[in-house]
């Protein structure tokens, strides 16, 4: 099984910050071994790039797919049910899989293992963001 997208991603914003999903977005991981299906009306505000100029500037608006999944796996009723490590090392396959270069990956991964442990299964698939 081949890692990989086999769906856009297909958002409105609600608000300033908040995307919902108005279809549902689906993964090939090959390291879980199955299919992820965010389901429709899935809230995210994408990937949590700090603001800081140059940070943002190469970091920023780089892989909003795999932001999505790493947001879904993340909930504590997510299928499948990840450890956050997991959760975190699928995000670093989906954007390989997707062709982001290393230099763009690698520090995308190292910032949400170092300060993602705030968010780790604190929401359901279904809530709210604000």
């Amino acid at each position: 099984m081949k890692s990989g997208f086999l769906t856009e991603l297909d958002t409105h914003m609600k608000g300033d910050k908040v995307h919902v999903l108005d279809s549902p977005l689906v993964y090939v991981s090959e390291l879980l071994d199955t299919i992820i299906e965010v389901p429709a009306g899935f809230e995210t505000d994408l990937a949590s790039v700090p603001r800081i100029p140059i940070i943002y500037e190469l970091w920023g608006n780089r892989a909003h797919r795999e932001a999505v999944i790493h947001d879904y796996l993340y909930r504590y009723d997510s299928i499948p049910l990840v450890a956050r490590p997991i959760a975190d090392a699928v995000f670093r396959e989906a954007m390989k899989a997707r062709g982001v270069s290393w230099w763009i990956r690698w520090p995308m991964w190292a910032g949400v293992c170092l300060g993602g442990w705030g968010s780790y299964h604190k929401r359901s698939v279904r809530a709210e963001l604000f």
